[in-house]
């Protein structure tokens, strides 16, 4: 029987995978905080890069983010067999299993996190727009998707934990 791989291995190779693409937790980071700033004025970009580092430890993003950009990138390099190496590598419209991948890990944060979603994937804000663009030979037609999904549930999180904090203050002040 094979060894388990570590959870600490996964997180790490997922990690890698994002740093290797060219996405950071701050480009994340600021995603989330262009999406939660608005309902509360004293939200740090500390605490946004808090919430997608929590996102991030969660297994199922960490999959989701192995799978996704190793298909990317076998994409990029022309070896996924026909079709799919066509669709993979030119996003193409009607494919969504992209979104598919990544919305499945949307579902544990809530309907915060399910609309967020799709607003990203529609507007394509910050860092996304980038991997969306497809510069350089980069095929990122998980990846974008993907960084939408973790910023999406690192705004739900966040959304959720400053309402409970907001709520303990007032319990505390009367």
């Amino acid at each position: 029987m094979k060894k388990q791989v570590h959870s600490k291995d996964v997180q790490n190779a997922a990690r890698q995978r994002l740093a290797d693409r060219g996405v950071t937790i701050t480009d994340i980071a600021e995603i989330v905080y262009l999406m939660q700033s608005p309902y509360h004025p004293n939200l740090t970009m500390q605490k946004c890069v808090e919430s997608v580092e929590a996102v991030l430890e969660k297994r199922e993003i960490q999959h989701a983010i192995l799978v996704g950009v190793e298909l990317d990138m076998l994409a990029e390099k022309g070896m996924l067999s026909e079709p799919l190496q066509s669709i993979v590598a030119t996003d193409e419209g009607l494919f969504g299993c992209d979104e598919t991948l990544a919305l499945g890990s949307v579902f544990g944060y809530g309907s915060i996190a399910v609309t967020t979603f799709g607003h990203l994937d529609k507007q394509k804000i910050g860092v996304i727009k980038r991997l969306d663009t497809k510069a350089g030979g980069k095929v990122n037609t998980f990846l974008d998707d993907l960084v939408c999904s973790i910023a999406a549930n690192a705004s739900s999180r966040m959304a959720h934990r400053l309402r409970d904090e907001e709520e303990a203050a007032e319990e505390q002040a009367g």
